[in-house]
């Protein structure tokens, strides 16, 4: 009996004991669940932030081929961005040198810094972003917290030509924040990793905000939330030229929606298609019951949104909103600085679990374009502090928004991506003209052309012949000529803008030259312009005759022409006056352009300076001939000793 006491006694004391060693090991403060595995040595003596990247696992993928080089894998690998350091890291940036032809098909907790959907070829390395966490706070402010103080992505995609026995790695990894250097990572087995430490001659620039000060691009985006409820709330979305350049015409801006929103209503502005079914079936019809999607704008999950005709500006319901309403058109600043900003309101929903106020997140992945203009690549919505505007009672006060973000566009030019339009050069001391280049916009049918054949050398009345209609023109003017007719014969060009430059004149003291626009398409462009660099002749530029033309020598030396008033429209092509017999027009404007050699003494205009180097029209930039018109000089000086010839011999007779 005495035994069987000391056996409960016994068992009471070890139960006790485990519940203790259990509650101590809960109010340690060591983090409990939170806590990750050990630090490496590497990131416990990493004064900065701690970057590592781990290779996971792979496997074959269809199609399976003898050809190591060619086999496609399916990969998975992390990344993990640690901040031990001191101080906090706002919107953190990293790359990641892939060098093995990835396709990367996900990226949880980031999103690709040009703002590419997936999947995304990255085989020469990409830029990615935070999304959702995009701040490191330091492990002194959030006591350790390994949830605030770390970001972790979770990669997966293809790769190609890597055997089995090799460990497909990544050239480096890298954090590109300002103010920080990142020496080469080391490599192990399956992972690398990299400490990176703020540079003590980085100067920050001073502020006192909050958040990361507003950055400079050529087209900038702001995302505003002025009104916020539990479920839903009001964002005003603003872009703004800041290039001299850049411009957008019929814009269509898109972003995607990365937590189940979706568009209540809007004003000055509309999406392209209105569409509630994605609601109805989704989780928002499951959550709002008694919400009639009727009256629901837009539940894409990738909306394209376009501006509203000028006509609407006034319009009660879906205008009234400051810079609204102008048919898509996005001026740049030397052209008129009241007409470089578009902005539109729209009501936004939210879905659980953001239902409270202050639960609000920008869409990502923000993509604009126009009908003729240049390409823009978009980062990331960084949070700014809170735009400032102006009370609407009309008192001298400012009201502040709840939240706001900046996205950030920048001007591209890919090689691969082919111009929208073109130009042709000619001169007066050459009878042809030299046209625009052989699919120099793009090509889509070759069956029946020669894609890389030289352009055939024009007369110049057929500049204003649709191309279509140029083929008994050239190949005539090539007989007279006695030039080499290809066969099959050169594509077109296929641009919907050309433009001509013409020299005009060249005289001991200054020179002329005549630039004309072709409009080829079925748009009419309204307050279009087009901009030329030349390089050594910018400096004794007069006067445009037709234009309003202004020297930007600041700009790599562009000269800047836009229509004067009552010519700032460039019409779109039309049918001839019989349209069964005569071809079609094109839309056309003209002038003449003159120069002094007073403060360009060395400039040689037949021999190449005379001819621009660069070319834009509405902020695209066009495809230039690759050859300039021969002088005939020597041509010249023959009829010249004929004619004294001929006179001398009439005199004699």
């Amino acid at each position: 009996m005495k035994r069987a006491w000391w056996v409960v006694i016994t068992l009471m004391f070890a139960l006790f004991g485990f519940a203790f060693s259990l509650t101590r090991a809960q109010d340690n403060g060591d983090g409990g669940d939170q806590q990750p595995a050990a630090p490496t040595p590497a990131q416990q003596d990493c004064d900065g932030i701690y970057m590592s990247y781990d290779f996971e696992s792979r496997r074959k993928i269809y199609p399976f081929l003898k050809n190591a080089e060619k086999q496609a894998w399916a990969f998975k690998s992390t990344a993990h961005i640690v901040n031990t350091g001191t101080y906090e890291l706002k919107a953190w940036k990293i790359y990641v040198g892939f060098q093995h032809k990835e396709i990367l098909v996900g990226a949880t907790g980031a999103v690709l810094m040009n703002g590419d959907d997936f999947p995304a070829d990255v085989g020469n390395g990409t830029y990615l972003s935070g999304s959702g966490q995009t701040d490191l706070k330091t492990s002194i402010s959030t006591a350790g917290d390994y949830t605030q103080i770390q970001a972790k992505i979770q990669f997966s995609g293809t790769m190609f030509g890597v055997k089995p026995s090799g460990v497909p790695m990544p050239k480096t990894i890298r954090l590109v924040n300002d103010g920080y250097k990142c020496p080469s990572p080391t490599n192990r087995k399956g992972s690398m990793y990299v400490c990176c430490v703020r540079n003590p001659k980085f100067k920050a620039n001073v502020t006192k905000t909050k958040f990361l000060p507003r950055q400079k691009g050529d087209l900038t985006i702001a995302y505003d939330v002025i009104q916020a409820y539990e479920n839903n709330y009001l964002a005003q979305v603003t872009m703004e030229n800041c290039s001299p350049l850049g411009r957008l015409d019929h814009w269509n801006l898109t972003w995607e929606w990365m937590r189940g929103e979706f568009i209540y209503n809007m004003k000055g502005a509309y999406p392209r298609t209105i569409d509630y079914l994605n609601c109805i079936y989704g989780d928002a019809g499951k959550y709002y019951q008694q919400m009639d999607f009727s009256k629901v704008l837009n539940c894409e999950k990738k909306p394209i949104i376009g501006d509203l005709p000028r006509e609407k500006a006034n319009d009660t319901q879906v205008g009234k909103i400051p810079n609204c309403c102008r048919n898509g058109s996005i001026l740049p600043p030397i052209m008129d600085q009241s007409k470089t900003k578009s902005a539109f309101q729209m009501q936004v929903f939210k879905l659980p679990p953001d239902l409270n106020r202050t639960a609000l997140y920008p869409p990502e992945r923000f993509k604009v374009d126009g009908v003729l203009n240049p390409e823009y690549k978009c980062g990331q919505p960084i949070r700014v502090d809170p735009a400032q505007f102006p009370d609407p009672s009309g008192l001298q006060a400012t009201s502040l928004a709840i939240a706001s973000w900046q996205i950030v566009c920048n001007i591209t030019r890919a090689k691969t991506r082919k111009p929208k339009c073109c130009v042709s050069f000619s001169a007066y001391y050459n009878e042809s003209v030299i046209p625009c280049n052989t699919c120099a916009c793009g090509c889509s049918d070759t069956k029946n052309c020669n894609p890389k054949a030289h352009a055939l050398l024009l007369p110049p009345e057929t500049l204003l012949v649709p191309f279509e209609n140029r083929t008994k023109k050239a190949i005539a003017w090539a007989s007279i000529k006695h030039h080499h007719v290809p066969k099959p014969l050169p594509c077109g060009d296929h641009c919907s803008v050309s433009v001509n430059w013409h020299l005009l004149s060249d005289y001991k003291d200054g020179w002329t030259a005549r630039i004309t626009l072709f409009n080829w398409d079925k748009t009419n462009f309204e307050d279009w312009f087009t901009a030329v660099q030349l390089k050594k002749a910018t400096a004794g530029y007069e006067k445009a005759y037709s234009f309003n033309g202004t020297k930007i020598p600041k700009l790599d030396n562009i000269i800047f022409l836009q229509g004067l008033k009552g010519l700032n429209f460039l019409v779109a092509q039309k049918n001839g006056t019989k349209p069964e017999k005569d071809p079609k027009v094109p839309g056309k404007q003209q002038s003449v352009i003159s120069f002094k050699k007073k403060h360009t003494p060395d400039i040689e205009v037949a021999k190449g300076d005379g001819f621009p180097t660069r070319v834009f029209f509405n902020g695209e930039e066009c495809s230039l001939p690759t050859q300039l018109p021969l002088s005939q000089g020597n041509c010249l000086h023959v009829n010249f000793v004929v004619a004294i010839f001929l006179s001398l011999l009439s005199f004699v007779m």
